[in-house]
């Protein structure tokens, strides 16, 4: 009977594949987890109101390109846009906050107004 090593032999994604799952999905689960503590922890905060001034405005764009090589040669392109607005407030402390992309198309640099805020997530800005 032939000794057959199953770590170098034809059968290493057999090996490889349950730790690439795991991997793979322990990275999700991490990041769900996170998400829910996050969320959890801004819900249980209060909404402040402060006076600040908007310092900065940017964007973060993240795309994806893939061409599927099989009988149908499609090209999928995806793309994300997250916006993101750094307010001044009265005392010095700057805070950045992601904002929906209707908010930010509104607000300008320099304008001074009322922050609305709870723990990490923007609320509104009026000025």
């Amino acid at each position: 009977m032939a000794h057959f090593n199953y770590f170098w032999g034809h059968g290493i994604m057999f090996s490889l594949f349950p730790i690439i799952f795991l991997f793979v999905f322990g990275y999700i689960v991490y990041t769900i987890i996170k998400n829910i503590q996050t969320n959890m922890h801004n819900n249980k905060q209060p909404i402040i109101p402060v006076e600040a001034k908007i310092i900065s405005k940017r964007y973060d764009v993240t795309s994806r390109h893939r061409h599927r090589t099989d009988n149908m040669n499609m090209n999928l392109h995806t793309s994300r846009t997250l916006y993101y607005v750094t307010f001044e407030l009265t005392n010095g402390e700057r805070m950045e906050f992601q904002v929906p992309s209707g908010e930010f198309g509104m607000l300008a640099e320099g304008d001074v107004g009322t922050l609305n805020f709870q723990g990490t997530r923007f609320i509104s800005f009026t000025r």
